[in-house]
């Protein structure tokens, strides 16, 4: 099979029946978002990991990348895009945390422009070709500590955290322009709540959006 979009060869355990399969396992826990779930559909999960763990790309389940790292469950990329995008007016995303890419795959055809920081070089390189042969070009990159953010594109309509802060970031709350929302993990290991925080005016808003697990947001 060949992705449509892409013209990614999938073939078993990466065909469209498997995709469609994760895609309906999707809607069966909540997520309604069409947009969302058609990205989940089309992105090919199978190129952010490696070789190895293929035929696992369309599980419903985190796996590791190297380094330390991990790709998201497809069910916690789709809860946090459809929370970032709700109700989205903007233009402009900061991601904290690039990973593989595979978050970014996702997004990327959703809003106009990424910004994303990624703290390990390697990776961050790996990354930039890994979304170049897929035709993604509306993401611009940077290493740098997450808890900073990326001050210079700022205020982001939204920002995407997609790894564990111990609290809220002051300055990426800075970095959220008025009526712009943040979506992270928070908390210690084994203890992370997923939060949605919409900025309103001279305060924010907080909302849970569940417990997740993720690897911790390292500082420096």
């Amino acid at each position: 099979m060949i992705d449509a979009r892409t013209g990614v060869q999938g073939i078993g355990m990466t065909s469209a029946r498997t995709r469609d399969r994760l895609v309906q396992r999707l809607v069966d826990q909540g997520i309604r978002s069409q947009e969302v779930l058609e990205q989940i559909r089309n992105v090919p999960r199978h190129l952010f990991v490696d070789e190895a763990l293929a035929s696992r790309a369309y599980e419903d389940t985190a796996l590791p990348i190297g380094l330390g790292q991990t790709i998201s469950q497809p069910f916690v990329v789709a809860r946090m895009t459809e929370a970032l995008l709700a109700d989205f007016s903007g233009e402009t995303v900061l991601e904290i945390g690039t990973g593989c890419g595979y978050q970014t795959a996702v997004l990327a055809p959703l809003v106009k422009k990424i910004y994303t920081v990624e703290r390990i070089p390697e990776l961050l390189r790996k990354t930039k070709q890994r979304l170049r042969q897929l035709d993604i070009y509306n993401v611009q990159f940077r290493p740098g500590d997450g808890w900073e953010g990326w001050p210079k594109y700022g205020p982001y309509d939204g920002i995407i955290v997609t790894a564990a802060a111990t609290e809220l970031p002051q300055k990426l709350l800075q970095q959220v322009a008025p009526g712009g929302r943040m979506v992270i993990p928070v908390g210690p290991s084994g203890a992370q709540d997923l939060l949605l925080v919409t900025r309103r005016n001279d305060h924010f808003e907080q909302v849970s959006l569940g417990a997740v697990s993720f690897v911790p947001l390292v500082q420096g």
